[in-house]
């Protein structure tokens, strides 16, 4: 259940991030006020995660989902370019990711 927890928070945090770019500088008035309760669920969310895995690996899991997350929308929604080095980047982070995951002991799973 804590894995379901932690991936709603990325969602939301995603969701934020992504009515972020669309506020303009906080400029559009429901763009913003997404970002305030995206980011309010997603911290929520990641404080039940809590109860169950330590703070460094769901942060850890948290941002590195969100970072692929957000530069996919970015690339694919708001035609932001991604090169080679920050796909490779990425990769490394889902990498870290899989490890955490598959292997540590400290994942809570």
């Amino acid at each position: 259940m804590h894995y379901l927890y932690l991936m709603a928070a990325v969602l939301a945090e995603t969701i934020g991030t992504t009515a972020l770019q669309a506020s303009q500088q906080f400029t559009r008035l429901v763009p913003s006020v997404i970002v305030v309760i995206a980011y309010a669920v997603s911290f929520f969310l990641m404080s039940l995660t809590l109860k169950f895995m330590p703070v460094g690996i769901v942060y850890a899991i948290w941002s590195g989902l969100g970072i692929v997350l957000i530069a996919a929308i970015g690339f694919l929604v708001f035609g932001q370019r991604i090169d080679l080095p920050a796909i490779a980047g990425m990769a490394m982070i889902i990498g870290g990711i899989l490890i955490i995951h598959l292997f540590s002991t400290s994942s809570g799973h």
